[in-house]
């Protein structure tokens, strides 16, 4: 791509980016518990007095204390935790095929899924870029969701047809950072450098990659321009929900609600240790020896003004609502995982909940962890194509893939083995070990029972042939 038509598509993509990010860095604010409440504090969660040395708006109402609730860090995690603890087992209806893919997702698979699900709850979208390295092994990795625009066609497909990727960049020679500008497509990715987000100076970076002959795997230069040869943009979309719309702004007006009633609430309660006192006909005294007497001596000196005199002392209190505001933080709170469909942990009172009481408690999240692991499943497959692709699979692009996803939830485990017991006469050994509570990779648990087995075949015999070639009894029972 040139330079002109790099800079007209990133200053018609810039505001839908600015936009994006706008949102997005609102929700990172959130997660890091970094509310609107703390703005004033420069996003600090903290108490705080008014300070002495500076005159107060109110003398009545000293206090401002900005304490920020998590909330959203909470709920985006609960989901998190649930959903991709335990990452989803792969199936493409081949053990060897199947044990290279679990290879080449890694030991770090589970982790880089929990990471996108907290990045789509935060931005809507995560993004996951794939690539092979120098000894040609495959290799992926995360993406910072404010770094992706992509361009989609404008057919009812919705295809990638192009992204930019744009970032900051250290320069080591001036120590001041630029920034890098990257755009792909099905077949190359070109790199731009520009120091404003005017592009004014947009420029190709003719040092980005190296060029390398193909026949003698000799350096021939550098180039702006680099054929990755994947054959599509290398980029995988792990979209939240249809509209890539951030949990966020579902219940952030909420959160703002409690964390304002709250803090008010800690406020009173400061105010309140502050006793005002209202000086009615002081004898000729001036404030300081007011402060002294009453001190050293417990008694102040009032004159008296005649008939009908109504000297002495007040005191003036601030009273607090006790009641209504409890009622509110509660009623808040309750709204607040309703409409993020969480679950309260202070929901969790009882050790010996059924089976069918703790599915109750985790239908608003199923729902919630069902409707992305419909959109991540499509993503995964996209995932599991390309590294099929890498091994050389012949029908890597429609071979059939099974995804098993797991939750990570409190459960009756009791329970759960009674039924798996009941069931084990008239269900496969496939369904009972996926079921089995104890069992952690169904998997591996069926290939140990083929082990176990077997050894005891080659110890005590084929016990098929114990009772004089029976197996025929023995196929009916079965």
């Amino acid at each position: 791509m040139e330079v002109d038509s790099m800079k007209k598509l990133l200053e018609q993509t810039q505001d839908r980016r600015n936009i994006f990010n706008e949102k997005y860095s609102k929700s990172k604010h959130y997660y890091l518990n970094e509310n609107d409440i703390t703005i004033k504090n420069h996003g600090e969660s903290k108490t705080k007095e008014d300070d002495a040395s500076k005159e107060s708006k109110n003398p009545l109402r000293p206090a401002d204390n900005r304490i920020s609730s998590n909330f959203h860090q909470l709920l985006v995690d609960q989901e998190a935790g649930y959903l991709a603890t335990k990452p989803p087992t792969i199936d493409v209806d081949d053990d060897k095929l199947n044990q290279q893919i679990k290879n080449t997702l890694g030991d770090n698979f589970g982790l880089r899924l929990n990471e996108l699900v907290v990045d789509a709850a935060n931005a809507g979208i995560a993004w996951l870029h794939y690539w092979i390295d120098s000894d040609g092994q495959f290799r992926y990795g995360l993406v910072p969701p404010d770094q992706v625009t992509p361009i989609y066609s404008t057919d009812l497909n919705r295809k990638l047809v192009g992204l930019r990727r744009s970032y900051r960049e250290l320069e080591p020679d001036t120590a001041k950072t630029y920034w890098v500008h990257e755009y792909w497509d099905e077949q190359t990715v070109t790199a731009f450098k520009s120091n404003d987000d005017q592009f004014s100076d947009l420029e190709a970076i003719n040092d980005r990659f190296t060029i390398f002959d193909a026949s003698t795997n000799e350096k021939m230069g550098t180039s702006s321009v680099n054929k990755h040869g994947l054959g599509r943009i290398p980029f995988i979309a792990f979209p939240k929900n249809k509209e890539q719309q951030p949990d966020l702004y579902h219940y952030k007006g909420l959160i703002d609600v409690y964390d304002k009633i709250y803090n008010g609430y800690v406020n009173d309660l400061d105010d309140i240790q502050q006793v005002f006192l209202i000086l009615k006909n002081l004898d000729g005294q001036d404030l300081d020896d007011f402060r002294e007497n009453l001190r050293r001596y417990k008694s102040i000196k009032i004159r008296s003004m005649g008939a009908g005199d109504d000297s002495g002392v007040d005191q003036l209190a601030i009273d607090i609502p006790t009641e209504a505001r409890n009622s509110m933080l509660e009623t808040t709170k309750t709204n607040i995982f309703v409409h993020a469909q969480g679950i309260d942990p202070t929901d969790f009172k009882t050790n010996n909940a059924t089976g069918t009481a703790i599915k109750m408690l985790y239908s608003h999240l199923e729902l919630k962890a069902a409707k992305t692991e419909a959109y991540f499943r499509d993503a995964l497959t996209e995932l599991v194509r390309a590294i099929m692709n890498w091994l050389h699979v012949p029908d890597a692009d429609s071979r059939p893939i099974e995804q098993t996803w797991t939750r990570t939830a409190i459960q009756n485990n009791v329970e759960k083995a009674q039924v798996v017991s009941q069931l084990a006469n008239w269900t496969s050994k496939e369904a009972i070990a996926k079921a089995n509570p104890i069992v952690e990779d169904w998997q591996q648990e069926l290939k140990d029972q083929q082990e176990d087995l077997k050894n005891r075949n080659d110890e005590y015999g084929n016990p098929d042939n114990l009772n004089g070639g029976d197996n025929n009894d023995d196929q009916e029972r079965g």
